[in-house]
C-alpha cells in the first residue's frame, strides 16, 4: 500500500472520511493527478508539478488542503485559512459535512491551471 494511502487510512474519525473525500474529489477534478507521500502528508502532483498537499492537525482538530499555487489563487479567497503563514492557504475542515465540494472543485481547477506558475508571485 502507498505510504499516502497509510497516512489516510490510519486516521481517526472524522479525519479518515475528510481526507477520503477530498481524496475523491481531487482524483475525479484534476487531470492525471498522482498521489504520493512527502513530508509525511498526502501530496498531489501532475507530472512533476505539486498542486496540492492534506495536513491533519490533531491539536487543533482540522483537515487542510493546501494549494501550492496559493500566491496566484483569485477564487474563494474569503474562505482560505492563512493564520501565521507568508504564502500558503488552505480550505480547512472540521467535519465532513462542511465540504462545500463546490468550492472545492472551484479551487482544485484554479489550482492546476496555475500549477506552472510557481510558489511566489512575482
Amino acid at each position: 500500500m502507498n505510504p499516502a494511502e497509510e497516512y489516510i487510512l490510519h486516521q481517526k474519525e472524522p479525519f479518515r472520511s475528510i481526507l477520503m473525500h477530498l481524496k475523491a474529489v481531487i482524483e475525479a477534478v484534476v487531470p492525471k493527478v498522482d498521489m504520493k507521500y512527502k513530508w509525511g502528508i498526502p501530496c498531489f502532483y501532475v507530472d512533476k508539478q505539486p498542486i496540492c498537499y492534506l495536513n491533519v492537525s490533531q491539536k487543533k482538530r482540522y483537515v487542510d488542503i493546501a494549494f501550492w499555487s496559493s500566491a496566484h489563487l483569485t477564487l474563494h479567497l474569503d474562505k482560505m485559512a492563512t493564520e501565521n503563514r507568508k504564502v500558503v492557504k488552505s480550505l480547512r475542515y472540521l467535519t465532513l459535512e462542511e465540504i462545500d465540494d463546490a468550492v472545492l472543485v472551484d479551487v482544485l481547477k484554479e489550482a492546476y491551471s496555475l500549477r506552472d506558475k510557481g510558489f511566489y508571485k512575482n
